[in-house]
């Protein structure tokens, strides 16, 4: 047996503060064997290293992972964003994008950078350094970057604790180096974050960006593809900015 499998599994069970029962039961097998696994004393077959991966949520990728150290193929396939067969997908992203103008909204990968956007990001993108729009372009970076937005940002400890928050989150839920290092470096651009301050909605923290149009005050909804079947198109994200008043929406429709 590949004798990586058992720590992974261990590891990921413990991530999720399951017992080896809890698993065992989602997975459709015994405490006995997840024990067996987790020690290498049973070589799990195919089927229920899927399973498994299912029943601890794992990420397309994190799957693919589990089953390499089980000793199989990786059962998903990682997809280039320039390959034909996703165009379907990123055409229709792409008339998403559209049909959210005149309210901006950006297509995203895994780490943030930019796949695409529509024009209404423009006036978001207003005095940033030309380095930081050179591709691939880094929204996280362009957001908290001394060069980049956050001069503009008039909540920046409250917008940046937002950002550093949810890219903590995703880490907790699916470790991964890169994603590190970049919290890492954004945590260095901004202020220490505080509690949350008077712009909090409760529900929500709107960006107040001062632009050349006047200040903005918006929000962020995240859309991902729940049942993709490909790394890739798993890990992707449209991102939309939403009016947080009416005078947010007044500017933006011109």
């Amino acid at each position: 047996m590949v004798s990586g499998f058992g720590p992974a599994l261990r590891g990921w069970r413990e991530r999720r503060r399951l017992s080896q029962l809890e698993l065992a039961l989602r997975a459709g097998t015994t405490q006995r064997h997840v024990s067996f696994l987790e020690g290498g004393r049973s070589i799990p077959g195919r089927g229920l290293v899927l399973r498994v991966a299912e029943s601890l949520e794992l990420p397309l990728r994190e799957r693919n992972g589990l089953l390499l150290a089980a000793g199989f193929a990786p059962g998903f396939p990682e997809t280039r964003l320039d390959d034909p067969g996703l165009k379907p997908v990123l055409d229709g992203m792409r008339r998403l994008l559209d049909g959210h103008r005149p309210y901006p909204a950006i297509v995203v990968d895994r780490y943030g950078v930019l796949v695409a956007r529509n024009d209404a990001l423009d006036l978001l993108f207003e005095d940033v350094a030309p380095e930081l729009l050179e591709e691939p372009v880094n929204t996280l970076r362009l957001a908290l970057h001394p060069k980049g937005m956050a001069p503009r940002v008039r909540n920046l400890a409250d917008w940046a604790r937002h950002i550093l928050e949810r890219l903590t989150q995703e880490i907790a839920h699916a470790p991964d180096e890169r994603l590190a290092e970049l919290l890492a470096e954004l945590e260095g651009y901004v202020p220490e974050p505080g509690q949350p301050g008077p712009d909090h909605l409760g529900f929500a923290v709107p960006m107040r960006l001062s632009t050349s149009a006047g200040e903005l005050r918006l929000i962020t909804a995240i859309t991902t593809f729940a049942t993709a079947a490909d790394v890739t198109v798993s890990e992707l994200k449209l991102e939309t900015f939403l009016p947080a008043d009416a005078e947010t929406a007044a500017i933006l429709i011109g």
